[in-house]
């Protein structure tokens, strides 16, 4: 499935988002949310109002229908890709990887339906604590990076395959300061690592996957020293969960975790793990 955008303006009445939470609409390019339209007040032949009602629902049902059967353009397919070859060695205790791959909607919301996470958190990362907040960062002046921290088992899963899920359906690493229809150095692609040995990996997989010819382009992930992680807003956790017929969600994301099912299915799991159930141990 291709990546798509979304277009126009979608009423905040349709999301079922509280008024409190509009500032979420303005994500660059993902779907903005206005302000609630004041009440209608009748101008017409309530006949001609009810065959113009008629008339926008049919259109509205057409327009579903050739969505539902062309999914392959709402988001960019997976890319089969090889396991790394250099993995992090085995470790005790719960382990912490910081990615960012454009909208972190999506991000978290694959590995909260990845085994072995036992917490993803959207924020930000790159900056400072001061300019870590969503208004500032949408700017893409902050140097920050809308990231997720993915806490994980290393018994039940690997650095090396957080990466290969990372690379193949996660997002598009090819592509420079943006990701989709998002555009801005907050939505780049990089990895933050959190010791020497995360960074020795992913530089070797960048570089496999570069010799390999996986991707028709280079790969522009960055390879960053983790400075500091900041957790985004409430409105911002859980998002994909909450919100699965947000047309932004529909189009860009659900077919994420759609992949992850279907490619890694020994590491997906149904019931995703949100951040407030999440119980991390250290």
């Amino acid at each position: 499935m291709w990546r798509g955008r979304v277009t126009g303006e979608v009423p905040a009445r349709i999301l079922g988002m509280p008024d409190d939470r509009q500032a979420i609409a303005k994500r660059g390019r993902r779907s903005k949310l206005p302000p609630n339209p004041a009440p209608y007040e009748e101008t017409m032949p309530r006949s001609q109002f009810s065959r113009l009602s008629l008339c926008a629902a049919a259109i509205g049902a057409l327009a579903l229908a050739a969505l539902a059967i062309t999914p392959s353009r709402a988001a960019e397919g997976p890319v089969i890709i090889p396991a790394p070859t250099l993995d992090a060695k085995d470790a005790d205790g719960i382990q912490t990887a910081v990615l960012a791959g454009g909208c972190f909607w999506g991000v978290q919301g694959v590995f909260q339906h990845t085994a072995g996470v036992v917490n993803a958190v959207s924020g930000y990362s790159g900056g400072n604590k001061d300019t870590a907040d969503y208004n500032l960062v949408s700017t893409g002046r902050t140097g920050h990076a809308e990231a997720v921290e993915i806490k994980y088992d290393p018994k039940k899963i690997s650095y090396g395959k957080i990466l290969q899920i990372y690379f193949s359906v996660v997002h598009d690493p090819t592509q420079l300061n943006r990701q989709g229809p998002d555009v801005g150095t907050q939505y780049r692609s990089a990895i933050f690592y959190a010791s020497d040995e995360q960074k020795k990996v992913a530089d070797a997989y960048i570089a496999q996957l570069n010799a390999a010819k996986v991707y028709k382009k280079p790969i522009v992930t960055k390879v960053d020293k983790l400075d500091a992680f900041y957790a985004a807003e409430d409105y911002h956790q859980d998002y994909l969960t909450l919100h699965p017929n947000q047309p932004y969600i529909v189009f860009n994301d659900i077919p994420k975790v759609e992949n992850l099912k279907k490619i890694f299915a020994d590491n997906f799991i149904a019931k995703p793990t949100l951040v407030n159930k999440a119980k991390v141990t250290n």
